[in-house]
């Protein structure tokens, strides 16, 4: 079992993504590409307020296709699920960015 952390990366449009892995060490919630490393943080830093709050969080249901967005208060998207073949499965995922996303610790891939 690995400690969950939000990882940043730099993708080959040389902008900045975040993910946040799972103690399993899956992804378990993306970010959208930012310009700048300080806006990919500041994305994290949103992540970790609004990720305890059920409310935040818009479940998407499609034929094999479970996935979920988390929403800042604005109502903007800040992170996507990866995708899950159950409700089940999608909603362990919640649970993980729940109770995880908040102390998750920061690693830097750039």
């Amino acid at each position: 079992m690995e400690n969950p952390k939000f990882q940043v990366f730099k993708g080959t449009n040389q902008q900045f993504y975040y993910h946040l892995k799972a103690r399993n060490g899956e992804k378990i919630l993306s970010g959208e590409g930012y310009t700048t490393k300080q806006s990919c943080l500041n994305g994290i830093a949103s992540v970790k307020t609004n990720a305890p709050y059920d409310s935040r969080y818009d479940r998407r249901d499609l034929a094999n296709n479970y996935t979920f967005n988390l929403k800042a208060a604005n109502g903007e998207i800040i992170g996507r699920s990866e995708s899950y073949t159950s409700a089940t499965g999608r909603n362990n995922g919640i649970d993980a960015v729940k109770r995880d996303a908040p102390s998750a610790p920061v690693e830097d891939l750039t």
